[in-house]
């Protein structure tokens, strides 16, 4: 594996640290936010577990089995809106456990697989590419639009 896939897969999993901190945060924290009207921690925590869960279903674990990528254009608002629902029908223990889990197995299958089906370019049911690289670099930014805010916050609330 090459030195920069080995970097873009240690920033991906940045996420399990981070999340994994998260156990020891209380409920009435775990319900809070970091700005009016903003999502909670739960609502995030949900939100970026069931992107990892949709992207490990229809792309990394297809690539993984040799099978065909069948990632589709979802409608962002739909699905975030139905993973704050998500977040709030299980406990906090089991919404971490499942976070953890999804990364985890994205990482460990991206680690099993050759340099050459990291490298190469997968068509997704709606014609688009899907390259590997190009997705961790896509959502490690996406983890740190949402984990640099919440750093910020749980500093301040523990001051």
């Amino acid at each position: 594996m090459s030195i920069e896939m080995e970097d873009l897969i240690r920033s991906f999993e940045e996420w399990v640290l981070f999340s994994s901190n998260l156990k020891d945060l209380n409920e009435e924290v775990w319900d809070s936010s970091i700005e009016q009207g903003k999502w909670t921690i739960r609502s995030i925590i949900s939100h970026i577990m069931l992107w990892d869960k949709y992207f490990y279903e229809e792309a990394i674990e297809k690539i993984a089995s040799g099978k065909q990528v069948t990632l589709k254009h979802l409608n962002f608002d739909d699905f975030n809106g139905k993973a704050i629902i998500y977040g709030s029908t299980i406990t906090t223990c089991e919404l971490i456990e499942q976070a953890l889990w999804y990364r985890k197995k994205i990482i460990e299958d991206i680690r099993a697989l050759s340099d050459e089906e990291i490298e190469r370019n997968y068509i997704d049911e709606d014609g688009n590419i899907f390259n590997i690289p190009q997705y961790l670099k896509d959502f490690i930014w996406h983890d740190q639009h949402h984990m640099n805010p919440l750093k910020e916050y749980l500093i301040t609330i523990k001051a």
